[in-house]
């Protein structure tokens, strides 16, 4: 520490100053004063750098009191304007769209919408890509406005549960096994064809089959037989007219038969064919038509 010595003087002394007296001088001189300073103002420099920088951010990002740029904060969440894109996955407990405007979700390869449980095990899954639309779940259901239940789908079976089902295609609907329903019927003006190109075609049902044209002819064609069976009834033809214009025809009936009459006489083996009517059974059991 230096220590300096004052002394004082009154007028009419006359004192001599000590020889051996130094003067310190108090404060940064020299290279050091200048880096200071230079130091100070680098520090200013990047303090209206930063300043700036902040300024540019804020207004840039759309930063306000209520949000960041299209994101608004309000008491129900997090409300989100205009098209947005996500870099990583997203979760939410719910997403929705404003009233007026439609929720458009929008990928360049996919969008996948996962469900998970508390275990994080992907319970459904709902994917839909460029070429296919896939879900996993265990079921899949889509229900009216009502809430009742239109389309299920599940491992056992496929419900429809509308009134009708209606199938536009040109080539009809194509079933490889069983179809079970209490209607079919085609649309107005329209044909309805019940065909199997290759194999048989059966139509069951426990109370009977009612076939029914109302405007048109109901035909029967087939490569091989037609057979009409009856476990515990009978086959009945009930109809102004029954013409079986192919039957082979038989020996003629005795003189005196009416004209235009005939008699349809069965063989042995169930073969059907005709016989002149006369005024007695023209039928004969071994008829040549039956050999």
């Amino acid at each position: 520490m230096v220590r300096e010595q004052y002394t004082t003087t009154t007028q009419g002394t006359n004192l001599e100053r000590p020889e051996n007296q130094y003067v310190y001088k108090i404060g940064i001189y020299g290279w050091r004063k200048r880096c200071l300073y230079l130091f100070v103002l680098l520090l200013l420099i990047i303090l209206v750098v930063n300043f700036a920088l902040t300024i540019w951010i804020l207004k840039v990002m759309w930063f306000s009191p209520t949000g960041m740029g299209h994101l608004r904060v309000t008491k129900d969440g997090l409300r989100l304007e205009g098209e947005s894109e996500f870099l990583f996955p997203l979760y939410a407990k719910e997403i929705h769209s404003r009233v007026d405007s439609s929720l458009l979700l929008q990928s360049t390869q996919n969008v996948t919408v996962n469900a998970r449980n508390s275990e994080g095990e992907v319970t459904g899954r709902l994917k839909v890509g460029p070429r296919m639309v896939e879900v996993h779940s265990q079921q899949f259901q889509i229900n009216s406005q009502d809430g009742k239940p239109l389309f299920a789908v599940d491992e056992k079976e496929v419900v429809v549960g509308t009134d009708r089902l209606r199938v536009t295609g040109p080539e009809g609907a194509l079933f490889e096994h069983s179809v079970e329903t209490p209607l079919v019927r085609a649309e107005a003006f329209k044909e309805l064809r019940l065909e199997s190109p290759t194999r048989s075609l059966s139509m069951d049902a426990p109370r009977g089959v009612h076939v029914r044209a109302q405007a048109g002819n109901v035909e029967l064609l087939s490569q091989m037989d037609i057979k009409l069976h009856s476990s515990d009834g009978s086959v009945v033809l009930d109809a102004e007219t029954v013409c079986l214009p192919k039957l082979v025809q038989g020996t003629t009936g005795g003189p005196g038969s009416p004209q235009r009459l005939y008699e349809i006489c069965a063989c042995p083996d169930g073969r059907l064919y005709l016989s002149a009517a006369g005024v007695g059974s023209t039928c004969q059991e071994y008829s040549r038509v039956c050999q």
